[in-house]
C-alpha cells in the first residue's frame, strides 16, 4: 500500500496529457517550495478525457492566436500577489446572492424551476458539461454512438480501481469535481478515498445539485439530500476563489451532509494567484494547486506515508470509532437518518 494522487481536470480542450501530468505536479512542487516543506511529490496520475470530446489536442508550441490549439494559459510560476484586496464585502454579497439563487431555482426535493434557463446557460458557456450529461460520441472504428458521460467516467473509474489498495488523495477541478463526485457516489462507492479534494468546483451550482439528485432517484438512492461519498473516509476539503464565478456557490458544505464516516464538506477561501500576459484567471487550476492552504493538506498527505504501521493502525481504529459515534447516539439509539 502506497500513497497516491489522482487528479482530473476539468472542461474545456487541452495540452497533450504527459505535459497537463506535469504542469499539474510542477503547481504542487512549487507550492511545497514555496511554503518551505522539502517533501518530495509521491505518485501521480492523471483521469485525462479532454480527448474524448477533442479531436487534437492544444498545442503549446502554436503561435498562431487564432488557431483553436493556441495556448493562452500555459503553466508559469506565481507572479502575481492579490493578497491586499480586502474580500469581506465580496464574500457578504456572494453568500447572499448564492442563497437567494437556491431559493430561486431549487425546490425543496431538489428538483429544479426555470429549468430552460439553465438549459440555456449550459448550452451557450458550458458545451463539454451539456455532452456529459445528455451528449454521444461518434466511434468510427465501431460505427456506433457511445455516452460521452459513461466514457468520461470510465476514465476516472478505471484508476480508481488500480489503485483501490493504495491511499488515495483525489482531486478535482471545475468539471473534474462533478466527475469525481458521480464516480464515487454512483460507480464505485466501495473504494476509500483517503481525502477527497475539489477546486473551483460548480456542485453547488442549482442546475448541477438537481442534476445529481435525478440521477440518485433513478438509481433507487435518496435523492431528497446529497451526501459526501460513501467511500470517503477523512476529509472532503472544497477550495474557492470569491472571484471564480464557476464556484459561485463556493458553500458546499450547506448541500451535501455527512456520511458514515462523518465526512461533509469543508470549504476553504484561497487566493488563486494565476495570471498570464498581465491578465488574472482566479479558476485556473494551477493557481489552486500551489495555493498555501492546500499544500499544507498535501504535505501532510506525503508525510502520512512514512507513519510506522502502528501509527496508521492508530488512525484507522480511530476512523472507525468516529463512524460508529456517527451511527449511535449517546444514548446507544441509532439516530435518525
Amino acid at each position: 500500500m502506497a500513497n497516491v494522487i489522482i487528479g482530473i481536470h476539468g472542461l474545456g480542450n487541452k495540452p497533450p496529457e504527459e505535459i497537463l501530468a506535469t504542469w499539474w505536479k510542477a503547481a504542487m512542487a512549487e507550492g511545497l517550495k514555496n511554503s518551505g516543506h522539502d517533501s518530495a511529490m509521491i505518485r501521480f496520475s492523471l483521469a485525462y478525457w479532454a480527448d474524448i470530446l477533442y479531436d487534437k489536442r492544444q498545442d503549446p508550441s502554436e503561435k498562431d492566436p487564432v488557431s483553436p490549439y493556441y495556448m493562452d494559459e500555459k503553466y508559469n510560476k506565481a507572479s502575481g500577489d492579490f493578497t491586499g484586496e480586502d474580500y469581506s464585502t465580496r464574500k457578504k454579497v456572494i453568500d447572499f446572492l448564492g442563497r437567494q439563487m437556491n431559493r430561486i431555482f431549487l425546490n425543496e426535493d431538489l428538483t429544479l424551476n426555470y429549468s430552460f434557463i439553465t438549459d440555456a446557460i449550459i448550452h451557450r458557456y458550458f458545451n463539454d458539461l451539456e455532452i456529459y450529461y445528455s451528449g454521444h460520441i461518434l466511434d468510427i472504428k465501431k460505427n456506433a454512438l457511445l455516452n460521452a458521460g459513461e466514457l468520461i467516467r470510465e476514465r476516472l473509474l478505471s484508476l480508481l480501481k488500480a489503485h483501490s489498495k493504495d491511499e488515495i488523495m483525489l482531486i478535482g477541478h471545475s468539471m473534474g469535481s462533478i466527475i469525481a463526485y458521480d464516480v464515487l457516489t454512483f460507480l464505485a462507492p466501495d473504494i476509500r478515498i483517503n481525502t477527497l479534494v475539489t477546486m473551483g468546483s460548480p456542485l453547488g451550482l442549482p442546475v448541477i445539485i438537481s442534476r445529481t439528485a435525478a440521477e440518485a432517484g433513478q438509481r433507487g438512492m435518496d435523492n431528497k439530500q446529497l451526501a459526501t461519498p460513501p467511500g470517503v473516509i477523512r476529509k472532503w476539503y472544497n477550495f474557492s476563489d470569491l472571484h471564480d464565478k464557476v464556484s459561485f456557490n463556493y458553500r458546499l458544505s450547506d448541500h451535501y451532509s455527512e456520511n458514515a464516516h462523518g465526512v461533509k464538506p469543508f470549504d476553504i477561501l484561497i487566493i488563486n494567484n494565476y495570471e498570464s500576459n498581465g491578465i488574472r484567471n482566479p479558476h485556473k487550476s494551477f493557481g489552486y494547486l500551489r495555493a498555501t492552504q492546500f499544500t499544507e493538506i498535501l504535505n501532510e498527505f506525503i508525510l502520512s506515508e512514512k507513519l510506522s504501521l502502528v501509527q496508521k493502525a492508530g488512525r484507522s481504529i480511530s476512523r472507525m470509532t468516529r463512524s460508529l459515534r456517527s451511527l449511535i447516539s449517546p444514548a446507544g439509539q441509532k439516530t435518525r437518518q
